[in-house]
């Protein structure tokens, strides 16, 4: 069974760094879609980062130039190393993973509702 485990949340300054990390078990992870969402209370789950079987990435505007996302295929592992911190990326980070890839919405990418999720991750940002 495939699982994910997040950690490296926290709560930080705003303009400081943080790198969280999701460990994977149960598939060879260089074969999936990996993943970054996050959570606010009150608002929408919002994916900010995946990268898929080729190892292209892609970033929500929200944090496209201050996140960074990357894999280490041996230790089944990811990264999400977030700088420039700022009190509105206050959320629970979640990394989810997915084996499919397609045309979704006119665009060709990772399925957009991956399947299988870790638990969360707080992050909290203040002033």
């Amino acid at each position: 069974q495939l699982q994910l485990v997040e950690s490296g949340g926290g709560s930080v300054q705003s303009g400081r760094s943080l790198t969280l990390t999701c460990v994977g078990s149960g598939w060879d992870y260089g074969t999936v879609c990996m993943y970054w969402f996050r959570q606010a209370p009150g608002k929408e789950r919002e994916e900010i980062a995946v990268i898929d079987l080729d190892g292209d990435k892609s970033y929500g505007d929200s944090v496209k130039g201050r996140f960074a996302l990357s894999r280490e295929n041996a230790k089944n592992t990811v990264y999400l190393q977030m700088d420039s911190l700022k009190p509105e990326d206050t959320a629970t980070y979640y990394c989810a993973a997915d084996f499919q890839w397609g045309q979704y919405h006119g665009e060709w990418r990772c399925n957009p509702a991956p399947a299988f999720w870790g638990q969360g991750t707080q992050v909290t940002v203040s002033e």
